[in-house]
């Protein structure tokens, strides 16, 4: 009985992670963060990574620019934190469709064309990231297609 009570109480003060942060919340640092592990895939994280990563996180949450260089602090310590990806992904394939998937893709696709090359980590880390995301081998290269055509390449 003591032990009743006392987990009562205890878990009364516990605040739940879904409390602490919100789906939205996470589902916007899952994003930044796969978006930042592109940009810093080939040593070279550019203003012109942060812009697109800024423009992709503003039109996709509707942030202002303060919240998502928030947001982009705030990532950057999450994926120092991590141990893999996988942290990353498993919020989006609990939360995001297909579709909304493959628009994660045309992001990632976005920031390694930003600096006009796509270098083989950035390549490798897509596909990764893909296969995490559970997108078919199909999916991911029409993505990148997409983006060249959307760009001019």
């Amino acid at each position: 009985m003591l032990n009743y009570l006392n987990d009562l109480f205890t878990k009364k003060n516990e605040v739940s992670e879904e409390q602490k942060f919100p789906n939205k919340h996470k589902l916007q640092v899952a994003a930044c963060a796969l978006l930042l592990e592109i940009a810093i895939a080939d040593d070279n994280f550019n203003n012109v990574e942060k812009e697109k990563i800024t423009e992709l996180m503003k039109n996709k949450f509707g942030l202002s620019e303060l919240e998502v260089n928030n947001l982009i602090s705030y990532s950057e310590g999450e994926i120092k934190e991590s141990v893999s990806i996988y942290e990353f992904t498993d919020i989006l394939n609990k939360n995001l469709n297909n579709d909304e998937k493959y628009n994660i893709i045309k992001y990632l696709w976005h920031i390694a064309y930003a600096d006009g090359n796509v270098d083989s980590y950035e390549n490798f880390y897509i596909k990764k990231i893909s296969n995490n995301l559970h997108m078919h081998h199909k999916d991911r290269i029409a993505a990148k297609f997409e983006v060249k055509e959307e760009l001019g390449l």
